[in-house]
């Protein structure tokens, strides 16, 4: 395991109390099988740092934004969900320092995976306003959240990727999208799909996912953000 200092670096954060730091990255199965370990679970931590994390988005959003309740609600859903959530904690490399039991630790690409991993992403909020306050929470928040809110609103992600595809297309085309699922892995418990996002019989994006609908979801995602109109001008 890395030493905790390469994560404060990852983090741009300086613990006064590493044991937060720590807990923060517990996950309850390790502690089945290490009942002895020194540092509880991270679930109030968690419990404390998805509270900050609302508050700081929902402040950002009331001063940056005069867009109605509704839409700003929508928008803090959409940077808040556990997909960008597990994401930020690959990004930052938050894996590598998880304490799960074994079982966990093998289990990579699971939809349980992405859980641990957002939940830990609001733990280490939570830990980090514990120890240093609101304000060294709300730059990290400011710079790992918040930075993913242009994205989502130049390309609708805070809809239904599939169906702000479709309206799209068939406003463009007159035509509907088409999944296809272009290969599959893994045991039947743990399958992980690969799907192509498809106008007429052009190839616009993939996504992968632990099922077919969720794979469709992420190709129709990163198909709102391909070039898909050039795409289709030059076939």
């Amino acid at each position: 395991m890395r030493e905790w200092s390469q994560l404060e670096h990852i983090l741009k954060v300086t613990f006064k109390n590493q044991d937060l730091l720590k807990q923060s990255l517990v996950h309850r199965s390790y502690l089945n099988e290490n009942p002895s370990f020194h540092l509880p679970h991270n679930e109030r931590l968690e419990f404390l740092g998805d509270a900050v994390l609302e508050l700081v988005v929902t402040e950002y959003l009331y001063n940056e934004f005069p867009n109605p309740e509704g839409e700003l609600t929508t928008w803090r859903a959409a940077l808040v969900n556990a997909k960008i959530l597990a994401e930020i904690a690959k990004g930052l490399e938050l894996e590598d320092f998880l304490f799960m039991s074994r079982g966990e630790t093998k289990d990579t690409n699971s939809k349980a995976r992405q859980i641990i991993l957002a939940n830990a992403i609001e733990a280490v909020i939570g830990a980090m306003f514990l120890d240093q306050g609101i304000e060294p929470v709300r730059g990290f928040i400011t710079r790992e959240v918040l930075s993913k809110l242009s994205d989502i609103i130049e390309y609708g992600l805070y809809v239904d990727a599939k169906s702000h595809f479709q309206e799209l297309v068939q406003e463009k085309f007159q035509i509907t999208p088409s999944y296809r699922v272009l290969s599959e892995v893994g045991p039947d418990h743990a399958k992980n799909f690969n799907v192509g996002a498809y106008i007429g019989n052009t190839l616009i994006a993939e996504g992968k996912g632990s099922s077919k609908q969720e794979a469709q979801m992420a190709a129709a995602a990163n198909a709102l953000k391909a070039d898909w109109e050039q795409k289709m001008a030059t076939q």
